[in-house]
């Protein structure tokens, strides 16, 4: 007959003497709630505690290439000039002296006409055309300005400027009055006139261009397109008009005389220096501003002068 095992149930199943495969197996609590985490929390956890880490080094790596940026791009501060440049102080190697053989600079040239105590010497401008053979080059004068002093023989009109034409019809009244008469032979001339008298002229005697500028002006370069100047014969004796025999007239001597009470001149005297023949009956007006600049501006125009205060 079998042994009956009369061990209780109870005292069975804690028995350590049973086998291990009729044993139930005992768990440990930290290794089961280990098990019971889920693997996403365990990235969850490594990524937290890697965070502040990462985000430390990027700082750094950051904040040193802004400031390697702000070195570069940054250009060094520059010490402001003072207002008045001349308030530097050289520095103590640097001659205060001028040398001697220093040329006027700008800056020195600027404070000199400021300074109403200095000198300056300015050149008069020259817009003008050049000289053609000795010949200054002058305008026509405005028509409306002209005035009728006389006839030719043929009835053109000689006409001279307001202010000449007025002068010399004083004159040549006053020359009369003592027994002197005057021949108008010509006064204003336009510069196409000129051109006919210098060109045509020049053929028929023969002339090249330096021997017909010796006794008449290039076009544009006659002291008559101004309407200031004119030629003079003396009516007893015709044959020595526009000749150099003009000068042993009444009339010359009289002009010789008086001319200069009326603001009339010779303008080519013998031995003139722009080299033009002595012509004894050719006279200009300079007796007011503007006849007056109109010749000896182009006379003097290379002049230099000096403005004071």
């Amino acid at each position: 007959m079998p042994t009956q095992n009369d061990i209780p149930v109870a005292q069975r199943v804690s028995d350590p003497t049973r086998s291990p495969q009729t044993q139930t197996r005992t768990v440990n609590p930290i290794v089961r709630s280990l098990q019971s985490v889920p693997w996403w929390a365990y990235g969850l956890a490594v990524l937290a505690f890697l965070s502040p880490i990462v985000s430390t080094r990027i700082w750094f790596a950051l904040n040193a290439s802004a400031t390697n940026s702000s070195q570069i791009s940054t250009p060094p501060e520059k010490t402001p000039l003072p207002d008045n440049p001349t308030a530097i102080t050289p520095a103590p190697f640097i001659s205060k002296t001028p040398a001697p053989t220093a040329s006027v600079n700008n800056a020195s040239v600027n404070n000199a006409s400021v300074n109403n105590n200095q000198e300056v010497i300015a050149k008069e401008a020259d817009n003008s055309p050049p000289d053609l053979f000795g010949h200054h080059a002058y305008s026509e004068a405005p028509l409306n300005q002209l005035r009728t002093i006389g006839r030719a023989s043929d009835g053109y009109e000689i006409r001279l400027r307001e202010a000449a034409a007025k002068s010399y019809l004083k004159m040549e009244a006053d020359a009369k009055a003592e027994g002197v008469d005057f021949v108008v032979i010509s006064g204003f001339r336009t510069i196409a006139e000129q051109q006919q008298l210098f060109f045509e002229i020049s053929k028929q005697r023969n002339q090249t261009p330096a021997q017909r500028a010796k006794v008449s002006a290039p076009p544009g370069h006659s002291e008559h397109h101004t309407g200031y100047a004119m030629d003079i014969g003396d009516g007893a004796v015709p044959s020595a008009n526009l000749s150099t025999s003009f000068e042993k007239t009444a009339a010359y001597q009289w002009l010789q005389n008086n001319a200069a009470k009326y603001g009339f001149e010779m303008s080519f005297p013998p031995n003139n220096p722009q080299g033009v023949m002595y012509e004894p009956w050719h006279w200009r007006f300079v007796g007011d501003d503007d006849s007056l600049a109109t010749f000896y501006k182009q006379t003097n125009r290379n002049t230099s002068f000096i403005k004071k205060p």
